[in-house]
């Protein structure tokens, strides 16, 4: 599978080979600030078949963290693409809303940090829903 994508001006896009290891839907209050105050839906990709095709991300991580997740997003318009995590460099985790086809997520496999959703945020019927992240204290 060959997923495309960009952000909202045109000046990134991006190439993920392979099949999706993950989709998620997330409602961690750090997800709520990138996504605008919605869930964050989500598609983890390997890293080693992702790559920019045109432009460069801008990238960002907080200082102010042990060990941070590292936003790429575009300079120009500001669209969020990507998030890298120090915990398995092996993933990229894509956001499904810069999909050039976004029906390629075909929904979210678990709903997480549901602990820290909103009254309202949507979570679909018949997903498993987690208060926080699964496998992590």
């Amino acid at each position: 599978m060959a997923l495309t994508g960009r952000c909202y001006c045109g000046a990134v896009r991006y190439q993920a080979e392979g099949e999706p290891r993950f989709r998620g839907q997330c409602h961690c209050r750090e997800c709520q600030y990138i996504a605008g105050g919605a869930e964050n839906l989500f598609m983890i990709m390997g890293a080693d078949g992702f790559r920019y095709v045109q432009g460069e991300p801008k990238r960002f991580a907080r200082g102010d963290l042990e060990a941070p997740v590292t936003r790429e997003f575009c300079a120009e318009c500001g669209t969020h693409l990507t998030t890298r995590s120090p915990r398995d460099p092996s993933i990229v985790i894509v956001k499904v809303g810069t999909l050039d086809d976004p029906k390629a997520y075909e929904g979210p496999q678990v709903v997480i940090w549901t602990a820290e959703a909103q009254s309202y945020h949507l979570m679909p019927e018949g997903v498993p829903r987690f208060a926080g992240f699964p496998g992590r204290a």
